[in-house]
């Protein structure tokens, strides 16, 4: 069932949001080579504490840390881990966010390990590119198809494959809420995008194929064919006109 929200719960999940952005920024600043991922994973959560919220991907369904850290061709839910160290020409994304006041933030983006290849670069350019474009489509009046067949479009046209096991989805009391939101679809097709409405769209583009398979650790999706992938995320509001971010980190 999609929940729709008050001016005051989006003005709540505003402030989950902004700690979820601020916190993904300070991890962000803390990739360089030599750094685990463990070190990524205390900035973000003692972050979040010092804000008065809780890391609410921390024990969310056994998840053992605060954000998910995913280097190269792992897609998503990457475990935080001190002996995962990060080196030059790696690009990791960050997944993460915080419940404050009983509304949940998430975001995420992907971050170059120093200098980077050429290739690596425009993954994570076309995957950016591809989540402004998919937000372009968030408006009152549309269809969760509209934004998923954009971000399809312009990612596949490109020579990437785009990732249909996970999707967006809704964001309010609950961290994943109705309505679904693919990054593949057919517009004018799908949920009625209607003002009060709040979710996260969030591309997950391979380098290669769209097919993903899970490790033994039980969390880590990872590409099939052992390519990068990359993956941004923000949340938003529905509006009638463009969607208002909740989630304003800045790269």
């Amino acid at each position: 069932m999609i929940v729709l929200k008050t001016r005051r719960e989006i003005e709540l999940l505003r402030d989950a949001g902004r700690i979820s952005a601020e916190a993904l920024m300070a991890a962000g600043e803390a990739v360089k080579p030599g750094v685990s991922t463990w070190e990524i994973d205390e900035i973000a959560r003692k972050y979040i504490l010092r804000q008065g919220a809780k890391p609410n991907f921390l024990h969310y369904n056994g998840f053992p840390g605060t954000a998910c850290i995913s280097v190269n061709e792992e897609v998503i839910h990457g475990i935080p881990s001190r002996r995962k160290i990060l080196r030059e020409g790696d690009i990791v994304s960050i997944d993460l966010g915080a419940l404050y006041k009983g509304y949940h933030g998430d975001n995420a983006a992907t971050f170059a390990v120093g200098r980077i290849s050429d290739e690596a670069q425009r993954l994570i350019d076309t995957t950016r590119e591809s989540l402004d474009i998919g937000l372009s489509k968030a408006v009152g009046g549309g269809r969760v198809g509209d934004i998923g067949a954009a971000v399809c479009e312009y990612c596949e046209s490109r020579g990437y494959g785009v990732v249909r096991d996970y999707t967006g989805h809704g964001v309010g009391r609950d961290l994943h809420e109705d309505p679904p939101v693919p990054n593949y679809g057919t517009a004018g097709r799908g949920a009625r995008l209607l003002p009060g409405m709040v979710i996260a769209v969030e591309p997950m583009i391979n380098m290669g194929t769209h097919e993903v398979r899970t490790l033994a650790d039980g969390w880590t999706v990872v590409t099939a064919d052992g390519k990068y992938a990359a993956h941004f995320e923000r949340t938003v509001a529905i509006t009638d006109k463009a969607c208002d971010i909740l989630t304003p980190w800045t790269l």
